[in-house]
């Protein structure tokens, strides 16, 4: 039981005192309130005790009156005249209804000011009183006159905080926005991240140099000034490097590269420079980079020029902040992109960035590592099996994994279970690779056809030598499409020989292979499989160096080539042109009729798998084989399902 002196605890671990000043305040403002309130009900009051006073015009009822011997007295201020009447008159406004009324005011027009007025005044006994104008009060003179400029400048300062943000005013342009980590409050350590071993070693001697200095010193050695992360979206490199300054205890600055360029220029100098002379003060520590292609381009590639001065005087500046850095401040740059081919050399020599770390995607046991750091605050089923999901998701990347496994656990609690099960998984992996099934009404022949479709391209993939094992087949519309067919290695595959791609190229064709077999016509539900044919054939001629007819050349643009960029500059001539795109239409149009060659020797094959596909909507993988009248290769692994 508390006593009156006491004071309450909150959950928060905070006291409420009825002393403290937060109360006074509280009661300042209610007595304030209740000022005002006063003063508008005492103005209210006033204004409906008041006499109304009628304003009448000059003539003819002002003067009618006063001839009349009514008007007791006036008030003169200026031209402006107040009085009273003797006896109270009628008088109706304009617009208004009639008041009776013994207050009374009216306007002396110019002309009538010539002295007969005060004559007639005179004689009829009127009681006359003259008062000076009023001059403006003294506020209202500060208010108009400097009122606009303070309004002015009050919004300027209010533009400026939101632009500068909280910490540096209005005057903080030039300001770093870097956010930084502490360790102690938002720690990520390497047992964070899995599946990228590789990354996490090249690393591993930046943390130890961070952790013990004089190890490497004593012996003349100095850490890289740089760490260049590089990589596909999504495979860790951000966490990554939080991972690093974590592991080593060290404040953590992070920030964007694009948040260095502003619409004025020599603000991202000047923000270079802010960010660095804050790393130096909390040294040791990491600076970190991310999506750093945003301004380091390279300069020789024309992206620079005009009012894109600002980047090149950005770049400029972190070229000689990292040039100027001494071995010893222990301050070190981490730099993230997905782009290493259009840096700019200066940024990629000894001195600067040193050190290039790539972070590829993850390999099978990478994907189970990444799974089981991503599912261990889930509740798992005991049916979950995490090998063979890290199986079937070949080329996600850390984030598409986090993403499953969040997919996952939404529809478990979607679905009101406890657990979240290898249902809900294999759901979910269906959901990001296929998209949302759509809930669309097509007629039977329309999904008769479209199953054919289907089943061309799997029974192509089985028969076909090179051809990756078919995953699953399904006819449920999805996104754009009203069916897909799954196939993919059993393991990871970093090298493809022509064969395999031809393969590729082949099972593409097997859809509108089928239509042509069975129907005899075309539809346009093979766009997407042309689109895929064309850009295979085009990098097996153009990049691969795989058609005699071109040879051992590279004839296509590498992405970030400046020359992709040109309109009107070309590497190669109309004539080796004209034979990429002959040599383009001869492998695809071999691929095309041999897989209908392939499916009207098979058609009795094609008939049984259709006919499955179109009763059950969708088939996994041994149950395609199987319809098929096909055995699934030994050497595969069992689909997840």
């Amino acid at each position: 039981m508390n006593t009156p002196g006491d004071t309450t605890q909150r959950p928060d671990g905070h006291t409420d005192d009825p002393r403290k000043p937060g109360l006074g305040r509280r009661s300042l403002a209610v007595f304030a309130g209740i000022l005002i309130l006063n003063y508008i009900l005492a103005a209210l009051f006033y204004a409906a005790a008041a006499k109304p006073r009628v304003t009448i015009p000059y003539r003819p009822t002002f003067i009618a009156q006063v001839q009349a011997g009514n008007v007791k007295t006036i008030t003169a201020t200026d031209t402006v005249l107040q009085g009273t009447f003797k006896h109270a008159i009628r008088y109706r406004p304009s617009g208004a209804k009639a008041v009776r009324t013994t207050e009374f005011a009216t306007q002396i027009p110019d002309f009538a000011n010539n002295g007969s007025l005060d004559r007639l005044l005179a004689e009829n006994g009127v009681v006359v009183t003259a008062k000076s104008p009023a001059g403006t009060p003294w506020w209202q003179t500060l208010l108009v006159g400097i009122g606009p400029t303070l309004l002015f400048f009050g919004l300027w300062v209010f533009l400026m905080r939101r632009s500068g943000g909280q910490a540096g005013g209005m005057f903080s342009f030039g300001q770093s926005k870097a956010r930084k980590y502490e360790p102690t409050t938002e720690k990520v350590t390497f047992a964070d991240v899995a599946g990228i071993d590789e990354a996490k070693d090249e690393l591993t001697e930046v943390v130890d140099f961070l952790r013990n200095p004089d190890k490497y010193r004593k012996l003349g050695a100095h850490i890289p000034r740089g760490v260049l992360l590089t990589g596909n979206p999504g495979t860790g490199k951000t966490l990554l490097a939080k991972a690093v300054a974590g592991e080593a205890g060290v404040p953590f600055f992070s920030m964007s590269a694009s948040e260095f360029v502003e619409m004025i220029v020599g603000v991202g100098a000047s923000r270079v420079r802010d960010l660095f002379k804050q790393a130096k003060e909390a040294a040791p520590s990491i600076i970190f980079i991310d999506e750093i292609d945003a301004i380091g381009r390279s300069r020789s590639s024309g992206m620079f020029s005009g009012g894109n001065d600002e980047r090149e005087q950005t770049l400029n500046q972190i070229l000689t902040e990292m040039d100027g850095f001494d071995a010893t401040t222990g301050v070190i740059v981490l730099a993230a992109t997905n782009r290493p081919d259009v840096l700019d050399s200066a940024l990629l020599r000894p001195g600067r960035f040193d050190r290039r770390v790539p972070v590829q995607a993850p390999d099978k046991d990478g994907r189970k590592q990444i799974l089981v750091v991503h599912t261990r605050s889930l509740p798992l089923a005991p049916d979950v099996d995490l090998d063979a999901l890290a199986a079937t998701s070949a080329g996600m990347v850390g984030a598409d994994l986090a993403n499953l496994a969040n997919e996952a656990a939404l529809l478990a609690a979607r679905r009101t279970r406890e657990q979240v099960t290898m249902g809900d998984f294999t759901d979910a992996l269906e959901k990001i690779e296929l998209g949302t099934a759509r809930k669309l009404l097509i007629t039977e022949a329309d999904k008769r056809r479209t199953a054919y479709h289907e089943a061309g391209h799997a029974l192509v993939g089985m028969l076909t030598p090179g051809a990756d094992p078919v995953r699953k087949i399904s006819i449920i519309p999805r996104t754009m499409s009203l069916g897909v067919t799954i196939s993919a290695p059993g393991s990871d595959r970093f090298n493809y020989d022509k064969q395999s791609l031809l393969a590729h190229v082949k099972v593409a064709t097997g859809g509108r292979a089928a239509e042509e077999v069975v129907y005899g016509d075309e539809t346009t539900g093979a766009e997407s499989d042309i689109r895929q044919a064309t850009q295979l054939a085009r990098n097996i001629v153009g990049r691969f160096g795989m058609s005699d007819a071109i040879g051992f050349l590279s004839v296509l643009p590498q992405d970030g080539d400046g020359s992709a960029l040109m309109p009107g500059v070309s590497e190669v001539s109309e004539r080796t042109k004209q034979r990429i795109d002959d040599e383009m239409r001869r492998i695809v149009g071999e691929a095309h009729d041999e897989a209908v060659q392939l499916l009207a020797d098979n058609r009795k094959q094609l008939d049984s798998l259709a006919e499955a596909l179109f009763q059950a909507e969708t088939l996994e993988g041994p149950e395609a084989y199987a319809a098929a009248g096909l055995q699934t290769t030994p050497a595969e692994p069992a689909l997840v399902g």
